[in-house]
């Protein structure tokens, strides 16, 4: 059934690629665009001819209609490598009837990384989870998205352990995208994100949401942290407004930081097919919209305070 899962998903991603968000740093020949200027075929500019210079590369028509002598310049191309980053901490696997945020994390990783593989770029996988992390460096061959799936197959969402390790552990990466409920290491793992978009690497942030967490059942419920039993908060109708209002702010927070800090940021809920929030964070067009309005694409918010309760995991009528 997991299979036949995939294989919809990447039936229905057929022709996607997923543009850089800018210009690549220099790197072997790919499908983006790249930083240097060298002699390929696409014209960018012309520079004066200096000393030293090869002479096969002026040209010589411009030469002949100016008596001067330039360089054609033109945009080289590059790989872009990427990595998906997967939460897969034990909040991953909420709500335990359907696992419902776990299941989508792996289509969006899955989708993800054949974007980026169809684009010819190196892509490679690191899941964080509760027994360790498992890694596939990033790589080109035929097999690399199949391997991918094995590996998310082979995973249950399962204790806590820190993804900013991971992000920073990848920080040769050019790219980054990782999928996660922030209910984890969120501040050191966004410091993390900082730091590789310093360095000129891309970071995209795919903020995995249960519609359950937004919409708790309309019954008491004992939330409990999956990740720490020790904390429960009672979900009433007294409290349910205060908790869906202080999770829609946090959200929202959440949104405003990660973009602040020029990352691209997504919501992605459990009731919205994975190959459309692909289509969304692989299309540049929203990227560039997104970042201009300092705002995130699709609807954001906030986790709840200690005092108000967390998002409910475990419920108990």
């Amino acid at each position: 059934m997991a299979l036949a899962l995939y294989a919809s998903l990447l039936d229905a991603m057929r022709g996607v690629r997923w543009p850089a968000r800018g210009p690549v740093a220099a790197a072997p020949p790919g499908a983006h665009h790249s930083r240097m200027r060298g002699s390929s075929a696409e014209f960018a500019e012309y520079r004066p001819y200096r000393q030293g210079d090869d002479p096969r590369r002026i040209d010589w028509k411009l030469l002949a209609r100016t008596d001067r002598a330039a360089i054609r310049l033109a945009t080289e191309r590059a790989v872009l490598p990427t990595t998906v980053v997967v939460d897969a901490s034990a909040s991953m696997a909420f709500p335990e009837e359907s696992s419902g945020k776990w299941t989508l994390a792996k289509q969006l990783a899955v989708g993800l990384a054949a974007a980026a593989h169809a684009s010819a770029d190196p892509v490679g996988l690191i899941v964080v989870a509760g027994d360790g992390t498992h890694t596939l460096a990033p790589r080109t061959r035929s097999g690399t998205v199949a391997d991918m799936m094995h590996v998310l197959e082979r995973t249950a969402p399962a204790g806590s352990a820190p993804l900013a390790v991971a992000v920073r552990a990848a920080h040769a990466i050019a790219r980054i995208a990782i999928v996660t409920d922030l209910l984890g290491d969120a501040d050191a793992l966004l410091a993390a994100a900082r730091v590789h978009r310093a360095r000129g690497g891309e970071v995209h942030l795919v903020h995995v949401v249960a519609v359950e967490e937004l919409e708790p059942p309309r019954r008491v419920l004992l939330a409990t942290d999956p990740e720490d039993e020790r904390l429960e908060r009672a979900l009433t109708d007294a409290n349910r407004t205060a908790y869906q209002a202080s999770f829609a702010e946090w959200r929202s927070e959440q949104a405003r930081a990660w973009t602040a800090a020029g990352a691209a940021y997504h919501m992605a809920t459990t009731d919205v097919a994975a190959d459309r929030v692909v289509r969304r964070v692989t299309d540049p067009r929203r990227g560039e919209a997104q970042s201009a309005a300092g705002i995130p694409h699709a609807d954001s918010a906030r986790s709840p305070e200690p005092a108000a309760g967390r998002s409910p995991r475990r419920g108990a009528p």
